[in-house]
């Protein structure tokens, strides 16, 4: 198993830009999914899968087919944020990832959660296909 296997939680740590945020000077919400999605593109990297070149190479990719997101906390302008995303399910086409942002602070105060369902598709029908040995090793799936 990898180091950021099923069992444990890869981190990334994002900034809060002026960009991120809203009116009110909070976060707006959809920035969290984006937020997400980046930590979920540098676990890949860390795992040494490059997502341009595996579409390249199996003619196939990721794509989000599902999101759940509870929006707990506000965060703000400056603000340091932890972003995680863990696996807890696997399918032979799909992954369920769990996905967090807290304040990088002491308190580590939880802003956002949810889970996104993403599935393995091909990239011109973008039907559903099986991800290929070589991915679910790199992703430590076995």
């Amino acid at each position: 198993m990898s180091d950021h296997s099923l069992m444990t939680p890869f981190e990334w740590r994002v900034r809060v830009y002026w960009e991120d945020t809203d009116a009110g000077g909070i976060v707006f919400y959809a920035n969290y999914l984006k937020f997400f999605e980046r930590a979920r593109t540098e676990w890949l990297r860390a795992l040494g899968v490059e997502q341009q070149r595996l579409r390249d190479a199996e003619g196939a990719m990721f794509v989000v087919s599902a999101t759940d997101v509870r929006y707990l906390r506000p965060a703000r302008l400056d603000d340091l944020l932890l972003v995680t995303a863990q696996v807890t399910e696997a399918g032979r086409a799909s992954l369920t990832i769990a996905q967090s942002a807290r304040r990088d602070s002491p308190a580590g105060d939880l802003l956002c959660e949810g889970t996104i369902r993403i599935g393995w598709v091909d990239g011109s029908t973008l039907t559903p296909r099986r991800m290929p040995p070589s991915l679910r090793q790199a992703l430590g799936l076995g």
